[in-house]
């Protein structure tokens, strides 16, 4: 499997795992599988029960395709409209817990999912699909000749994003920050002051700790009011995390 680094707002490196060539031909396979699902059902409304095809035989050939392709169209576009909704999800993606992402940190946006969309005539249609899975086979990123133009990768989920090695923090959304005065550290001084604070407290070093605490007052004005070293760091982590993010 292909690891992806992609930087986030922060300008912090997070790695995300490619999803496999197994995980993104399931999600294909579901997706064809609601398709024909659909496909069948409607016609046997229109053309079992309603009898759509006695009620357009005096139409020219261009008003019935006109109708097909209008009943028929969201077979056309469903992947193009799931992804654009789910913010990069076809239903058979949710499934597989697998993501269509930006590789430069960014959201991807209708017009990537586009981009896209217009490829899978090569990718999938093609030569039986050979495009599609040679390119996400051979690539550096595991992607389709689609996420080539549109600057994207898909990636799995299913592996929570690891973020004891950068400056992140996991915050709710009710957090009530302790320490304003943080602010005044860099991303870098966080990186710093996390590495060295996990690594002391892997070792047991309170020695180590004690002088970062110092380190952090002495550089920012903040004083210790939790009475315990390790969860005053945990606070300045957690508090620029919520300042930066919210500013």
């Amino acid at each position: 499997m292909s690891e992806l680094s992609i930087n986030t707002t922060q300008n912090v490196k997070i790695n995300f795992i490619a999803a496999s060539v197994g995980e993104r031909l399931g999600a294909f396979f579901i997706d064809l599988f609601i398709i024909i699902c659909y496909i069948t059902a409607l016609s046997i409304i229109l053309f079992d029960w309603l009898q759509l095809d006695r009620l357009m035989v005096n139409l020219d050939g261009w008003s019935r395709g006109a109708i097909f392709l209008l009943l028929y169209s969201p077979v056309i576009v469903y992947s193009l409209v799931l992804e654009s909704v789910f913010e990069g999800q076809s239903l058979g993606k949710k499934l597989l817990k697998i993501k269509v992402v930006k590789i430069d940190g960014y959201q991807a946006g209708f017009g990537d999912y586009l981009i896209r969309w217009f490829f899978r005539v090569i990718d999938f249609f093609s030569f039986v699909g050979l495009p599609g899975l040679i390119a996400v086979i051979t690539s550096q990123k595991s992607q389709r000749l689609g996420d080539m133009a549109a600057g994207t990768a898909v990636i799995t989920l299913k592996n929570k994003i690891n973020i004891s090695h950068t400056i992140l923090e996991d915050i709710g959304e009710a957090y009530v920050p302790t320490y304003p005065l943080v602010i005044k550290l860099s991303d870098n001084d966080m990186r710093i002051i996390k590495e060295t604070y996990q690594k002391a407290a892997a070792k047991n070093d309170h020695e180590v700790i004690y002088k970062l605490v110092a380190k952090i007052e002495s550089v920012t004005g903040i004083k210790n009011q939790s009475g315990n070293n390790g969860d005053f760091i945990r606070v300045i982590l957690k508090d620029y995390n919520f300042y930066t993010q919210n500013m």
